[in-house]
């Protein structure tokens, strides 16, 4: 996995983000086990409950595409597109995350650049996380 090419593909997404209302846009770019970028953008609703992150947009997507093994995502986001600082993922994201990925080796990278990131676990964003080991 090469982090500054999935960095790149995070940000080259941010101009799909619709986002009329906050203007704060986020994108995503996931990586899959078998090698495939998918990628997603928040896409807001003038009812603001139908709104959809920017990471769960690429989960659904590379699901809805037979994938469902992955190994690490990047977020990137800010006002007006704007990096200026991390974007971390929402609880509902971490918790879609903890769905389908290993919590202890799945790499969550936060990213306002390709060269300037930071990178976590999901188990080290989500601790004592409920995913379907707990059923």
């Amino acid at each position: 996995m090469d982090i500054q090419k999935l960095i790149q593909s995070a940000i080259d997404a941010l101009q799909f983000s619709y986002t009329p209302y906050s203007n704060f846009k986020v994108a995503a770019a996931l990586f899959t086990k078998s090698q495939k970028v998918i990628t997603g953008c928040n896409i807001e609703n003038a009812s603001y409950t139908p709104t959809n992150c920017a990471e769960r947009t690429a989960f659904f997507k590379a699901v809805s595409e037979g994938e469902k093994e992955f190994e690490a995502i990047v977020i990137v986001g800010g006002k007006d597109g704007e990096l200026d600082d991390y974007c971390p993922p929402c609880g509902v994201c971490r918790q879609v995350m903890m769905e389908f990925c290993d919590p202890k080796t799945f790499q969550i990278i936060l990213a306002k650049s390709p060269t300037d990131y930071k990178k976590f676990t999901l188990e080290e964003m989500l601790p004592l996380g409920f995913g379907p080991g707990n059923l």
